[in-house]
Formats: structure tokens, sequence, C-alpha cells
């Protein structure tokens, strides 16, 4: 799992099928992932600037009610700002 700060909505015209229904978000990562941002579904309602909790990996697709395309989701907003030590 990942921990990570909502930078930006993804606007798509065209996307699969499956996935019409299902917002897409961008993640910048702080513990549990390298520097790099990513893409993962919501169906919670993160917004921008929002604290989340990320699920990876190919089980990801099964975390929303129906098996689609995606390789990360939204699990849970974080209430504050998590502490960073180190």
């Amino acid at each position: 799992m990942v921990i990570g700060k909502v930078v930006d909505n993804v606007v798509s015209t065209r996307k699969h099928e499956a996935m019409h229904g299902v917002k897409l978000l961008v993640i910048e990562p702080i513990l549990g992932s390298n520097d790099q941002t990513f893409v993962a579904a919501d169906k919670i309602g993160a917004g921008i600037g929002e604290y989340v909790l990320v699920t990876m990996g190919a089980m990801a697709r099964y975390a929303l009610d129906r098996e689609i395309p995606i390789d990360a989701v939204v699990v849970g907003i974080l209430d504050h700002e998590p502490a960073i030590k180190g």
C-alpha cells in the first residue's frame, strides 16, 4: 500500500467501457513507493489536496465492484497529513 497526496484529476474523453463512472486521480506518493506520480481509480470521493491510502498491483482491480483494467485504487482518505519520520 502507498500513502500519497492527490495532486490532480485525469480527464479522459475515451476509456475502456468497464471504467465508465470511475474517477481517475493523479497521486504523488509520500510513503511506500518511489517518487514517481501515478494514476489511481477512485470510487470513494477523494479530492485534490487530500491524503489517501492506495492499494496497488493486479488485485487492485477487484477493489471496485467489478473487474476493470487498473492496477491502483484509492481505498481510504486520511484525516490529516501523515507524519514523516526520517
